[in-house]
């Protein structure tokens, strides 16, 4: 049976990742399957064959990712904005209507650039892709992921830069909800969905472990000197999987079933302890899914 969280029928799907084991799509979906996923995003552009097999499986398909680099839709460039958003929309219309959700983060290309300058650009570049899929029933998801540092240049990652992106962009423009990044910058996740909720169409199960010890011996702006930081975070801080840190899940799923969200929850594995081979990351999706499962049987409960 695939997963479900119980609150609100949520189906439970993870986010395909950059490991060997997850470029075979015929893999992808038998682990999926058998595990009791429910949904597969997908971050390379897949064959209309390829998703199809994946929907004649019984799962849905999640979300897709623009082709080429993020950054093109955001370029200064006008003409590179233009083709980059027309190669996603080429692709959408040779998918569609297998998937209706394209993931992306308004990721910069010039970071030395003002930011309101590159939100211009970015106003420009997905403008442009969402007009383009609009006809076939496509929205189009920022995540809000700030980017590599030392610029963290990405577009719409707060809800200052979402409340105005959202008023300028198409209305098939929304949110994919991850609130890892939003527990990591100090914005609270469940006063963002009271917000925002209308927006949100996908949601990102990853979590954020902060860390109180090495925040005090390192503080939050320098790299420490010496201690080595956390793969796929910092020195006080680190992506996990749901469970292992800061979120409250059961509040926050019973936050979203209490706005009316209807969507997946997808799982994105950053986590160094289980990011080491197949086997480990395997481990860590299934853990995962176990524990999304149980918080929110048990906010469903309490709200019965």
């Amino acid at each position: 049976m695939p997963a479900t969280t119980k609150t609100g029928s949520y189906p439970i799907g993870f986010r395909q990742g950059w490991s060997e084991w997850q470029k075979d799509v015929d893999g992808l979906i038998a682990f999926a399957r058998d595990n009791g996923f429910a949904a597969l995003d997908f971050g390379p552009p897949r064959t209309r064959a390829e998703l199809q097999k994946v929907v004649d499986a019984g799962l849905k398909v999640g979300t897709i990712d623009p082709v080429g680099a993020w950054s093109d839709l955001a370029s200064p460039d006008a003409g590179k904005r233009a083709a980059a958003a027309q190669r996603t929309i080429d692709y959408v219309a040779a998918v569609a209507p297998l998937a209706t959700l394209v993931f992306s983060v308004a990721v910069v290309e010039d970071h030395a650039r003002a930011r309101a300058e590159n939100f211009r650009f970015v106003v420009d570049g997905y403008g442009r892709l969402c007009e383009g899929v609009a006809k076939h029933g496509v929205k189009v998801l920022i995540e809000g992921w700030p980017g590599g540092g030392p610029h963290y240049s990405s577009i719409g990652c707060t809800p200052a830069d979402y409340r105005a992106l959202l008023k300028e962009l198409p209305a098939n423009a929304g949110i994919n909800f991850d609130p890892s990044h939003l527990v990591r910058m100090g914005i609270d996740p469940l006063r963002f969905v009271d917000e925002f909720s209308a927006s949100i169409h996908h949601v990102h199960g990853k979590d954020t472990e902060l860390l109180a010890d090495e925040l005090y011996e390192h503080g939050n702006l320098q790299p420490a000197t010496f201690a080595k930081g956390h793969g796929f975070g910092a020195h006080h801080w680190r992506y996990c999987v749901p469970g292992r840190g800061s979120i409250a899940w059961k509040p926050l799923f019973a936050k979203l079933a209490a706005v009316g969200y209807r969507g997946l929850v997808s799982i994105e594995l950053e986590d160094e302890e289980f990011n080491t081979d197949a086997a480990g990351e395997q481990r860590g999706l299934i853990e995962a899914k176990r524990f999304l499962s149980t918080e929110a049987a048990a906010a469903r409960a309490a709200k019965s």
